[in-house]
């Protein structure tokens, strides 16, 4: 063994296969494209709490894969090892909304696809899933459900009241109604009309109406 060899290593000899420019170039197009997602996902957003940190991540996890994938695409026993070491990776954190799911794999899906240098898939595809996902997912705003929430004394409170929910909202619908020795509670899920929530303020202040409440749903809408 000579000296020279003292200071041969096959882990320095990867650093002359490794492409600045391709890496350089894959992160860039990753992030503007985890931006994007990050975009649509704040445009389209309906849940009761945004979190900004949840967008934050969108962003970081195109990169991440991105950087994975050029890893193991350059070095086959690389990427048996890599999938065994994510085989025992558990994630614990709870998927409030349904559609963050297609957020998450949207922006693991970009990376993938940068990292694998399909650079006119990635951008032609994420532009096509943002559309969908602008349209759609903004096409109930105008018709958001709210629920209505009122306590009446009688029956004939209780008649008075649903004849006024009627003829002031587009669409109504009773989701429960609870009968005690106080009195009855309604809950009906309505549709306003032009957004306006003046009948209120009428519905409160009817003779045997104890309390009125309107709050914002976000559950399954009516047919």
């Amino acid at each position: 063994m000579t000296f020279s060899d003292i200071f041969k290593s096959s882990f320095l000899e990867k650093v002359t296969t490794f492409s600045v420019l391709d890496t350089a170039i894959a992160l860039a197009l990753s992030f503007v494209v985890g931006l994007f997602i990050y975009f649509v996902y704040k445009k389209t957003f309906n849940g009761v709490m945004y979190a900004s940190s949840f967008g934050i991540s969108l962003i970081g996890l195109s990169l991440i894969t991105t950087l994975v994938i050029l890893a193991v695409s350059s070095n086959v026993i690389l990427s048996l090892g890599m999938v065994g070491a994510l085989s025992i990776v558990r994630f614990r954190t709870a998927i409030k909304e349904p559609l963050d799911i297609v957020y998450l794999f949207w922006a693991i899906a970009s990376g993938i696809v940068f990292g694998a240098g399909l650079i006119p898939l990635g951008v032609i595809g994420s532009l096509l899933i943002g559309i969908v996902l602008l349209v759609f997912g903004n096409y109930r705003t105008s018709e958001n459900p709210y629920l209505l929430v009122v306590n009446c004394d009688t029956e004939e409170t209780e008649r008075q009241v649903k004849e006024t929910v009627q003829n002031q909202v587009k669409k109504q619908m009773v989701k429960s109604k609870t009968v005690s020795s106080k009195g009855i509670e309604m809950t009906i899920e309505v549709r306003l009309k032009e957004m306006s929530t003046d009948f209120i303020n009428r519905i409160a202040s009817m003779p045997g109406v104890g309390n009125a409440v309107l709050v914002s749903y976000h559950g399954d809408y009516m047919g």
